[in-house]
This record gives structure tokens, sequence and C-alpha cells, in this order.
């Protein structure tokens, strides 16, 4: 029985960054939404879409770069 640490580290490393992404946008805009009322939240939400525009392009290049080297070290 083998462990690949890598791989666990690597969905564990997912899985935070998607339940940071899950509490940013349902706890922080739902608290706006509370405190604030629905255009408020609204804007936080077009806000918060904003702002994670920039990591969520990253991310996606870096994956497809990844993508792109381990198919070019294949051949």
């Amino acid at each position: 029985m083998t462990h690949d640490l890598r791989k666990y580290a690597q969905d564990t490393s997912v899985q935070l960054g998607i339940g940071a992404f899950l509490l940013l946008f349902i706890i922080g805009d739902g608290l706006i939404y509370f405190i604030y009322g629905k255009s408020a939240a609204m804007m936080g939400l077009l806000c918060l879409f904003a702002g994670t525009a920039p990591v969520i392009i990253i991310a996606f290049f870096m994956v497809l770069l990844n993508w792109v080297v381990k198919r070019a070290n294949r051949e």
C-alpha cells in the first residue's frame, strides 16, 4: 500500500482554496446582505467577482502551462 503524498498535498490545497472562496462569497456577501440589504450585496458580489477574476485567470494559465509542459516532456 503506497501513499502519494504529493497528490494528497495537491488535493488538500485545492480543497482549501475552494473552501476559502466559498466562505468569502457565502459568508462575506451574506453578511453584507443582512446588514446593508440586497442592492449592497449585489454590489459586493460584483466587487468580489472583479477581485477574484485575476486570480482565476492566473490559475487557469498555470494549469494550462502545466498541461503543456507535461505533454512536451512526454515526447
